[in-house]
């Protein structure tokens, strides 16, 4: 069968073999670029000892990618409905390869930055172009529908595999080794990009906006650092000025877009229904267990006694459940519609927070385990459904904005969510810690300041003393936990309502109007390349 054929009844034509070796192409290139953020963490310690990082060029090490990624996301999903969408996705596939091997034999801090940033800039072209060439792979909207299952899926599966794969490598090789993970399936599109996917570019695109390029990275990298800076050390002068001027900025950036005939950005996509309503859960739902993992991945550490490496260990049950649950959601969305599906698993994801809700300062680990792969479970309709929906409701010309708009939100969700949630529950825990009186000054700062602080200066106090500040620290940190996971299970029940009611009308996946809105404005074939 191929991409011509039709589907019963003179639906859209059905995908063939060359679009599903095409999807495994581009789901390997995913979860390669996946794991290779996750693998980072395990060789930042040896990576900083090595290069003699300082405490601020590690967290530049970290952060740039993000930045990145982040502040060129808008421009890269346009600039690939222009250029072509495969085009975009090879050039970037070959700037991660050099970025990977520079990361990978870098001798200096600054060095490893720059190509963390290179890293950035081929990410940014990734993660759009291979979902829009998704929705132009896969018409027929149950075919789209499970491949996007399939694509999402890759992003937990990195997470699983790259700790794994990354302590392998550190275990036998050099830190740079796990940068040249994520090489192989690389080169391996690169091979077979041009044969197995089709380009796609937008019919009678105009040149893109630079002054809309520039607007949108003055935007979005001011927005980022500020929320990133404010949740990692609170209030300061310098990130909140930040902040204000990427939310002024952006201000501009939206209003040219509304005055240019080929805007960067299709603002009137934000009418739809079937477009906001996924965004803005997501978002939220982002923001809230983002900052509850958070809270749970201290709480395994600090207070239930396991190492970082148990700790994440501890998270792969969960994330194999939400893999399993992205590729099962599409279909059950083929008999059910995707508000009730969507709104029961945030009902889910609510039972699961809940659970945590209840976690007490001795509860064993298997309790906050199995308080994460429920919610994980529950969150898969959204993440699944959501992306599905996002893209049936942009025109086809527009599907790499669209498909940007998904990423953007989850690169604003974390930092959002550990700026605000994070805050509260950081405040809990502050006035929920009773100090011992006998406590000095010094651990006094670093027991408020977080629980790690209070559980790495207990052992230098004397033993009762020490045993005591233990004790209210982690019963304190609890207490925040219990009070981050009941206030976004509150969120998430809220969302769910709205979202089932918003959504209601739409049918099951391939059924009539295909589960999306009809597009405000008439939708191009567009270019469609072998």
């Amino acid at each position: 069968m191929t991409a011509n054929d039709v589907a019963p009844g003179g639906a859209a034509p059905l995908a063939g073999r060359r679009e599903w070796i095409g999807l495994g192409v581009l789901a390997l290139a995913t979860l390669a670029v996946s794991f290779d953020i996750f693998v980072l963490l395990l060789a930042l310690p040896q990576l900083s000892s090595n290069l003699g990082a300082t405490s601020t060029e590690q967290l530049w090490i970290l952060d740039i990618y993000g930045f990145m990624v982040g502040g060129l996301l808008i421009t890269m999903g346009s600039l690939g409905d222009r250029i072509g969408r495969r085009n975009l996705l090879l050039i970037g596939t070959v700037a991660f390869v050099v970025a990977s091997v520079v990361a990978a034999y870098a001798q200096t801090p600054g060095m490893l930055i720059a190509a963390r940033a290179l890293l950035g800039v081929a990410g940014a072209t990734l993660a759009p172009s291979t979902l829009s060439l998704i929705s132009t792979m896969f018409t027929d909207m149950k075919q789209r529908s499970m491949a996007i299952g399939i694509w999402g899926s890759c992003f937990t599966a990195g997470a699983i595999i790259g700790p794994i794969a990354g302590g392998v490598m550190l275990e036998h090789f050099w830190w740079g080794s796990v940068f040249l993970l994520a090489v192989p399936a690389m080169l391996l599109l690169l091979v077979l990009g041009p044969l197995v996917v089709p380009e796609y570019r937008a019919p009678q695109a105009g040149p893109i906006d630079l002054p809309s390029v520039v607007l949108s990275m003055a935007a979005v990298l001011p927005a980022i650092y500020g929320i990133k800076e404010l949740a990692r050390h609170g209030w300061a002068p310098i990130p909140a000025a930040a902040l204000v001027v990427g939310l002024a900025v952006g201000v501009v950036f939206v209003r040219r877009q509304t005055r240019l005939t080929d805007p960067i950005l299709d603002v009137t996509l934000f009418k739809l229904t079937t477009l906001t309503t996924p965004l803005v859960s997501g978002l939220l739902y982002t923001m809230l267990t983002g900052t509850a993992l958070v809270f749970v991945t201290q709480h395994l550490q600090s207070v239930t006694g396991v190492s970082p490496l148990q700790a994440a260990l501890s998270l792969i049950p969960g994330l194999a459940i939400g893999t399993v649950g992205m590729l099962s959601v599409p279909i059950l969305a083929r008999r059910f519609r995707p508000a009730y599906l969507i709104g029961a698993g945030l009902v889910v994801v609510v039972l699961g927070l809940l659970l945590l809700a209840r976690v007490q300062p001795d509860s064993q680990p298997v309790e906050l385990i199995l308080g994460f792969a429920v919610w994980s479970l529950g969150g898969a309709p959204l993440l699944a459904l959501g992306m599905h929906l996002i893209l049936g409701s942009a025109p086809p010309e527009r599907a790499g904005s669209a498909s940007s708009l998904t990423q953007v939100s989850t690169e604003f969700g974390y930092g959002l969510g550990i700026a605000t949630v994070g805050t509260i529950g950081t405040a809990v825990y502050r006035a929920q810690l009773a100090v011992p009186e006998a406590t000095p000054a010094e651990v006094v700062a670093r027991s408020y300041e977080n629980v790690a602080g209070a559980v790495a200066a207990a052992p230098g106090l004397p033993a009762s003393v020490g045993a005591e500040l233990l004790g209210t620290a982690r019963e304190a940190f609890t207490v925040a936990l219990n009070s981050v996971a009941g206030l976004s299970a509150l969120v998430l029940a809220v969302v769910a309502v709205v979202l089932t009611v918003r959504l209601r009308h739409l049918p099951p996946i391939g059924g009539p109007q295909g589960g999306a809105e009809p597009v405000p404005e008439k939708e191009a074939a567009g270019t469609v390349q072998g």
